[in-house]
């Protein structure tokens, strides 16, 4: 089980870029911060990432596990045990999203 990720965490792409969280959800909380669900934006900013001499940075995330038993306001609901894939603009995977961060008084399956 592992704890939700809510708009109060921290997470980063493997290369050191900060994500933004944003979420519409309102109503699913966890120590008093929205819980992130798959639907949400998550857009990636600061990553240095080059190809050769070319910048290549991620700037988003695409969850592809989520909570399986969860839910936050109609929609999968993401705990640190979820997986996201950084991408690049032209959508390649660039490695897995980081969690630096969340809070843990509620845990998710």
């Amino acid at each position: 089980m592992g704890a939700f990720l809510t708009t109060a965490s921290t997470l980063q792409c493997p290369h050191g870029g900060s994500v933004q969280l944003s979420s519409s959800n309102t109503r699913a909380l966890a120590d008093g911060a929205a819980i992130l669900r798959a639907g949400d934006t998550f857009t990636i900013s600061g990553c240095p990432f080059m190809i050769g001499s070319s910048s290549h940075p991620c700037v988003r995330v695409q969850w592809v596990v989520t909570a399986q038993r969860n839910q936050a306001a109609g929609d999968r609901a993401l705990t640190e045990d979820s997986v996201g894939l950084c991408l690049a603009a032209d959508s390649a995977p660039q490695g897995t999203v980081i969690v630096a961060s969340t809070q843990r008084k509620a845990a998710g399956l």
